[in-house]
């Protein structure tokens, strides 16, 4: 039997657990986080760590589509790729999550009415668990797993992995402990770039930069989104901004949702990102607003670019988010409270650990036309989104890990060495990455076969 070493307990390492279990492979699932029964949402580590990964404390949505949440497209072909993506979809339905029902003719009206606007939309199977049943979710599948065979190690720190004679062995654990296997897996999550990108220099691996989201979360009364809502409970709008050329996404949109804080204090930096509960509603929906940047020469290094902005938006917050009107911000003033609250018809904002302020102090220039330019091109689409009372704050930043250079199955350079999910940056979100895990643990199966 073959001994395959997990490192990651997210959407990435869960799946291809799940995938390497039901072929009767022995796996060891390690997480430095908590089993998902003991993480507490209002612990910053257990937010980012453990059992089920970033993603335990999230809106849950998931997109059912091989080119929203990475590129399935690299690693196989078309039909390859939505042949997974069903695979996917199916045990994630074992468990009682389904992808929510759309009217094709107004789907269809939507994407006429955004093209008409030169705007792109993105039609996508979607379904949403809601943060409040999530975790009741991991529960279930953690069981699951380890009835398959799965073994747990969580609150366990992978520090190195192990490798001689040109290929990978097994993983080093904090204190020194060697973990001997016949394949690893680095499924580290979002929160786990950092390390991955560690791991990967040390060996000398090659690695390929990806871009950079940076942007706002916009928050407007729910009632202005409703008709879209009604035909695309998340929906991809992709717009070019015209004086710099630069592409601008919608992601995560959180219908009568909140926005919430996140912080990543082993950088000293606070953003915001949006959540939609099942039983607990609000009247208004928020959604991030993101410009992808790319750098070439002297500076490469996306994810170090994203982080300076961070900072320097933690500067201006005083530590907390930014929280500034688009009235504001068109007037080139900064928000106050009072300004927030002149009349009834105000948003009333949904997170209040925040700071009013003046966002062009944190953005670059560049980024905020780019997102002023979208919002009013958005605004042809979903009318009353540019008024002068919806909310930005800053901010938010989707940063994904420089991607080691694989093969189509997610192997490395190094013989033994498999990569998935966020933490590669082969994926993002849960859907990209339980179906990046899937794709790595079918190449290990094929290789130790």
């Amino acid at each position: 039997m073959s001994t395959v070493a997990v490192v990651g307990a997210g959407p990435a390492g869960i799946f291809a657990a799940h995938e390497l279990a039901g072929q009767g492979h022995r796996v060891i699932l390690l997480d430095m986080g908590k089993p998902v029964s003991e993480r507490d949402r209002e612990n910053g580590f257990d937010l980012l760590h453990g059992m089920g990964g970033a993603g335990t404390f999230s809106d849950g949505k998931i997109n059912f589509h091989p080119q929203v949440g990475g590129d399935l497209y690299e690693f196989m072909s078309p039909g390859q790729a939505w042949e997974l993506i069903r695979h996917i979809e199916a045990i994630f339905g074992a468990y009682g999550v389904h992808v929510m029902s759309t009217s094709d003719e107004a789907t269809l009206d939507l994407e006429k009415r955004a093209a008409k606007a030169g705007v792109r939309f993105l039609p996508i199977r979607q379904a949403h668990i809601g943060s409040d049943h999530l975790t009741e979710l991991m529960q279930r599948l953690s069981e699951d797993l380890q009835r398959m065979g799965v073994v747990f190690r969580m609150n366990t720190r992978v520090t190195d992995v192990l490798a001689s004679d040109g290929r990978a062995r097994g993983v080093v654990i904090e204190g020194g402990e060697q973990l001997l296997a016949d394949a690893v897996l680095l499924a580290a999550g979002r929160v786990g770039s950092e390390w991955t990108r560690r791991v990967i220099e040390r060996l000398g691996l090659s690695v390929v930069y990806n871009p950079v989201d940076v942007g706002v979360r916009v928050e407007v009364p729910a009632i202005v989104m409703a008709d879209v809502i009604d035909i695309c409970y998340d929906p991809k709008f992709y717009v070019r901004a015209p004086t710099y050329d630069d592409q601008v996404r919608t992601f995560c949109v959180s219908p009568h949702g909140f926005v919430v804080r996140e912080s990543y204090p082993e950088e000293g930096v606070v953003g915001v990102n949006g959540h939609s509960l099942k039983d607990r509603q609000t009247e208004n929906t928020n959604f991030a607003l993101l410009t992808s940047i790319n750098l070439t020469e002297p500076v490469e290094s996306t994810t170090a670019y994203g982080v300076s902005i961070a900072r320097l938006a933690t500067t201006i917050g005083g530590g907390r988010p930014t929280l500034q009107s688009l009235g504001d911000l068109r007037r080139h003033r900064r928000s106050t409270w009072s300004r927030l609250s002149k009349s009834p018809g105000d948003v009333v904002p949904t997170l209040e650990d925040v700071t009013p302020g003046d966002i062009s102090m944190a953005l670059p220039h560049r980024i905020v036309t780019d997102l002023l330019e979208a919002l009013d091109v958005l605004a042809r689409i979903i009318p009353g989104l540019d008024a002068d009372r919806t909310l930005l704050y800053a901010l938010e930043l989707k940063r994904y890990a420089n991607k080691p250079r694989t093969d189509r199955a997610l192997q490395t350079d190094l013989p033994g060495l498999y990569v998935a999910g966020d933490g590669a940056g082969v994926a993002r979100g849960i859907g990209g990455a339980a179906a990046t895990g899937a794709i790595a643990a079918r190449g290990i199966m094929a290789g130790l076969a």
